[in-house]
């Protein structure tokens, strides 16, 4: 049957013969919890807290990892053990056995690092160029043939030096800790993108005598060619160890292999055949906003893994925390539905990830899937590299428990598919190599979903191009889909976006009626575009921050909420939450049909947008967006006698974001509207409306 509205001059169709999918609301539109302030924990997963994050609607839980962001390693439980527990360093393994209720977790910075990056609230810096020759980087020892049963050629490990702009280079000085590189080789840049940011347009050239192939440590100052090359980045590439043990010792076989350096200088050579170099050492990282008072910046190094390796000096304690597994578990956010956790990936080891699961199941916590590590993509991890990681830390997860369904690999939010340097088939695509990793090496049953996140704007996006995005966001989201499955995603293998918001450098969009209007757009297209769920980024009840380049305030939660944790009023995002969860969709756990829309306006960049579910309880249920600043009259034929009409927008709620000390004015909520056999409905401007019938 096709049921007909007309728009003014817009008709739109439902065809509720053919289902495009089939969900259930507390399962499929749900949030995601994070780190933390310190101290905050307690009070953040209370029980008058817990009962103001429910009444939004929103189900499932997703944990997300802060300290995956911040090259950290995760204590998930703050009881376990070091590898070297007399000196309380090395490899770190959470009890597995339950003891007092976790509330509060940690992140350990990682001594051995080799980004220079400020990501998260890490701070970090590189022990490359930090000036001190008794610090080094080295790579993650589980990319070594030790443990992914590969020649470490398969994994090459790499620091790329990046010097801010384009310089003359005919020359390198490395200076080689232990494990050091016998085979290696260096390479400049050259394309129209940033070696880092936009890895597809562009490739690695070998500099003419830059590879090394019978390396034997110590400093080695290496004239790369006759004459200076012009170039920004320069990569040293390695490709064999020599497997001699770090400064921690032959105790533990995971200090002997991979790669170390405890300096590298990039420049050109004098007629003295002295080096000219370009790099610049401090401690202070590669932002400045993160690292006020500093004066030198050090040059930005780029790294291809970190040795998780650290000590319990190393526990940060000013950042933030991450909320404790049992007081997540147990606050009554779940409502007693199985939960997705996250195990310590990138900056961990697998035994302790192994544990983690022994721990929730020793708990009895309902999982329902597992997501390993978070951002690999933010880590600018080669997917090869990501794809032995994941199969070294699914078997260990799996000798604990068959049964857990394991996925990833929780890229970033972007709006385009993924590129990775060439390999050497000429393949960019990030997500192609690794699906095609697991197959080779017969571990794509590993991989029970596939996950990422969603931030497709700017926080900062005002007027037209706040519109635009707008109008963007459905086809946004249907592309990506098909961008992914094209890539290899199996068809029977679900995709989850375990986080999303408007944008990734924050905002106030969360708060207004803009933010409100792409939260309902972008949930309903993604459900009616094949995603099986969307985790809204994030519950907690944290404060308004100042975004200072936007000159607004405003914060993810669902809450306008002041310095002293005081909630004084539910943000728009709280109210798309109840229309879409409580007003379109019968809340609870039954099953609902997903139905196609199609207007008159097309599917690029349309003004108003519709999307049509079949209720448990028999109702039909239209959800219409309208992202015009004028109302519309709407007629609506062959779908049955109205049931209710309940409609958000800026007729009933207003907050600019200039003042945070200001209130909504109005603040209604969600309205209803006396209904009428029909056939006329008016769609207020700037709002999100539903109509159910019967």
């Amino acid at each position: 049957m096709l049921a007909a509205l007309v728009l003014g001059l817009v008709t739109i169709r439902v065809d509720t013969t053919h289902a495009v999918a089939h969900i259930r609301p507390d399962r499929a539109i749900g949030s995601a919890i994070d780190s933390d302030p310190p101290g905050k924990i307690p009070l953040l997963y209370s029980v008058p807290r817990v009962k103001e994050m429910l009444a939004s609607g929103l189900g499932t839980i997703s944990y997300r990892l802060y300290t995956e962001l911040s090259i950290q390693d995760w204590h998930w439980n703050p009881a376990g053990s070091f590898s070297d527990a007399a000196k309380q360093q090395g490899y770190w393994t959470s009890d597995a056995q339950p003891g007092t209720p976790i509330v509060d977790s940690y992140g350990y910075r990682l001594p051995h690092r080799g980004d220079t990056r400020d990501q998260g609230d890490d701070n970090g810096y590189s022990r490359i160029d930090d000036g001190d020759p008794n610090t080094y980087w080295k790579s993650d020892p589980y990319l070594s043939s030790r443990y992914t049963h590969e020649p470490d050629s398969a994994h090459p490990q790499w620091v790329v030096v990046d010097l801010g702009k384009v310089q003359s280079v005919d020359a390198i000085q490395i200076t080689w800790a232990n494990p050091y590189a016998t085979r290696y080789n260096v390479e400049y840049w050259v394309g129209s993108g940033d070696a880092i940011l936009d890895e597809g347009n562009g490739r690695w050239i070998p500099f003419e005598h830059g590879a090394i192939s019978e390396g034997r440590g110590g400093t080695v100052l290496t004239r790369l060619s006759q004459s200076p090359i012009r170039a920004r980045w320069v990569r040293v590439l390695m490709s064999a160890s020599s497997n001699t043990c770090d400064t921690h010792g032959s105790s533990d076989p995971r200090n002997c292999v991979g790669y170390a350096v405890s300096d590298i200088g990039v420049g050109t050579l004098d007629a003295n055949g002295s080096l000219a170099d370009l790099v610049v050492r401090s401690t202070c990282g590669g932002d400045p906003e993160a690292k006020r008072g500093c004066t030198d910046h050090q040059t930005v190094m780029w790294t291809s893994s970190d040795d998780p390796w650290h000590s319990a000096a190393d526990r940060v304690t000013a950042d933030q925390d991450q909320p404790g597994l049992d007081i997540v578990s147990t606050s009554g956010i779940t409502r007693g539905l199985p939960m997705m956790y996250a195990v310590p990936l990138y900056y961990s080891t697998p035994e302790n990830a192994a544990n983690e699961i022994r721990y929730l199941e020793a708990r009895r916590y309902p999982i329902s899937y597992v997501e390993m590590g978070e951002e690999v993509d933010g880590q600018y991890a080669l997917p090869e590299d990501y794809g032995a990681l994941y199969i070294e830390f699914a078997d260990a997860i799996h000798a604990v428990d068959p049964r857990i369904k394991l996925g990833g690999p929780v890229f970033e939010g972007f709006n385009t598919d993924l590129a990775a340097w060439r390999d050497t088939q000429g393949r960019t695509s990030w997500l192609t190599r690794f699906i095609d990793y697991l197959k080779r090496r017969g571990h794509l049953s590993d991989l029970a979903f596939m996950s990422f996140e969603h931030y497709p704007f700017h926080a900062c996006d005002e007027g037209d191009q706040l519109q635009d995005d707008l109008l963007r966001e459905p086809d946004l989201i249907r592309s990506m889909v098909q961008i992914f499955r094209s890539d290899g995603v199996p068809p029977k293998v679900p995709m989850f976006i375990t986080e999303s918001n408007f944008a990734a450098d924050g905002g106030s969009q969360p708060e207004r009626v803009d933010g409100a209007l792409w939260m309902a757009d972008y949930i309903a297209s993604s459900l009616s575009s094949g995603i099986a769920a969307i985790n809204y980024y994030q519950y907690e009840t944290e404060p308004l921050s100042s975004n200072p380049h936007c000159g607004r305030y405003g914060s993810y939660t669902l809450f306008i909420t002041d310095r002293d944790y005081t909630i004084r009023a539910r943000d728009a995002a709280f109210y798309t939450a109840q229309m879409l969860t409580q007003q379109w969709l019968l809340p609870g756990d039954g099953l609902h049909a997903i139905y196609p829309v199609t207007t008159s306006l097309g599917s690029n960049r349309a003004l108003i947008t519709a999307y049509d579910a079949k209720r448990p309880d028999g109702q039909w249920s239209l959800l219409l967006v309208n992202k015009d600043f004028r109302s519309r009259e709407v007629r609506i034929d062959g779908l049955g006698q109205p049931v209710s009409y309940a409609t958000f927008g800026e007729d009933q709620y207003l907050w600019s974001g200039f003042d945070p000390n200001a209130l909504p004015s109005p603040d209604l909520g969600i309205t209803h509207q006396s209904l009428r056999a029909g056939p006329y409905y008016r769609l207020p401007a700037r709002s999100i409306s539903v109509i159910r019938f019967r």
